[in-house]
């Protein structure tokens, strides 16, 4: 897969006009994976974390919540202003416009990094070059998805559809494009392993159209494709919803290991 969007979109700008869709609609993670970095990947209280796309901040709050000093690493300037806001009440936190090619962190700085709904942004073969650069010797690196459940219900099939209908470039950015095989490259000679969470969202119709609306690869207002996606996301709405509101299922992934 190319981490890049096909044509013109620069994957750094694609969420820009999105923002406050993102902060309100997208979801967060599971407490579970501070458990699991703990018990693998040797998060400390200490340890020092550098969470490379770290956009609005979704992912940073649970681990700055547990304690760590944390460097933000984002180069979209919406999004890394959107995370200073939310995070302005954490003395731990410190926002970086930076990117995971070229981070500017100094070397063997940093303990564990972390990359949330981001990995398939990045040119692979660069960011990997820096992340060794900033881990310190055991140093871990683990990539986490939120990833939407397609096949579990109704609704989320018809919805699954229905991207694929109106989308702009849904399954040429879709993080499902990194497989294994890209993994198991990635984190070569040492290879990952892998943990899965449970996670859910529940939205009213606003929520639903919001939720879609923070997709990079959904047509925004003033393109032709917006309006009937929006009537045909109102209608699937109308025939899935129970009790005013739709499930949307997730299983968090997370794949972690160092780069020695």
């Amino acid at each position: 897969m190319n981490a890049k969007a096909p044509g013109p979109r620069d994957p750094t700008r694609r969420f820009a006009s999105r923002v406050a869709h993102y902060v309100r609609w997208r979801p967060g993670y599971p407490r579970e994976i501070v458990g699991l970095l703990e018990r693998e990947c040797g998060l400390g209280p200490a340890s020092v974390i550098a969470d490379i796309g770290s956009g609005t901040g979704l992912l940073s709050r649970l681990l700055l919540d547990h304690g760590n000093p944390l460097f933000g690493v984002e180069p979209n300037t919406e999004m890394r202003e959107a995370g200073a806001a939310l995070l302005a009440d954490c003395p731990r936190f410190t926002s970086v416009a930076a990117s995971a090619e070229a981070t500017t962190l100094a070397a063997a700085s940093i303990d564990l990094i972390v990359a949330g709904q981001a990995f398939h942004w990045f040119e692979r073969v660069a960011a990997r070059g820096e992340f060794a650069r900033i881990l310190r010797p055991g140093g871990f690196v683990a990539l986490i998805w939120n990833e939407r459940l397609v096949d579990v219900s109704p609704f989320l099939r018809e919805y699954e559809q229905l991207l694929c209908d109106y989308s702009l470039d849904y399954r040429a950015v879709d993080h499902r494009n990194v497989d294994e095989a890209v993994l198991g490259a990635f984190f070569a000679p040492a290879g990952f392993r892998q943990a899965s969470f449970p996670f859910r969202q529940v939205f009213d119709l606003d929520g639903l159209r919001g939720r879609t609306m923070s997709a990079s690869y959904t047509p925004e207002p003033g393109h032709p494709r917006f309006e009937p996606m929006i009537d045909a996301l109102t209608a699937c709405f109308v025939r899935h919803a129970d009790g005013g509101t739709v499930d949307f299922d997730y299983a968090t992934r997370v794949f972690y290991g160092r780069l020695e």
